[in-house]
């Protein structure tokens, strides 16, 4: 005699989340202040300071991080900033873009805007930022950790 039970309910595993730094990581500004760049005696006409401040200022208004870093190694091209894609403009295949000679206001706010808009993978940089990109270094990768 065939038996009337019914199968057992099975419960779905719950999902896994995605890490959140992950997920939520924004784009972030690099900035060099190694052994060149940031330097007054290399570049005495530069507010190296300021620049610093108002990129740190333009990253609590918008939704970007600028993080300070010692040389990332193109000293000829001082000063140097690396913009980073957030963890969203990585997915949409963007990649860090270099940008030398940053020393004049317009060069930092357009860098900012960029950053604040989306950055990498999202939104294509300013023009006459695009002028300014650089190569990466040889061993950039192993210079900043990634």
């Amino acid at each position: 005699m065939p038996s009337s039970c019914t199968p057992p309910t099975r419960t779905p595993a719950p999902a896994t989340p995605s890490p959140p730094a992950a997920v939520a990581r924004p784009c972030t500004l690099v900035v060099c202040r190694g052994c060149c760049c940031g330097d007054p005696a290399k570049h005495p006409g530069t507010d190296h300071a300021g620049q610093l401040e108002r990129l740190r200022e333009a990253a609590a208004e918008g939704d970007f991080e600028v993080r300070v870093t010692d040389c990332l190694g193109p000293c000829d091209q001082a000063n140097v900033i690396v913009v980073r894609p957030s963890a969203a403009g990585r997915a949409a295949g963007g990649r860090p873009a270099w940008i030398g000679f940053a020393l004049d206001d317009a060069g930092t706010a357009e860098a900012a805007e960029w950053a604040r808009a989306g950055g990498p993978g999202l939104v294509a940089p300013p023009a006459a930022l695009e002028l300014q990109m650089i190569q990466a270094p040889r061993g950039a990768r192993a210079r900043s950790g990634r």
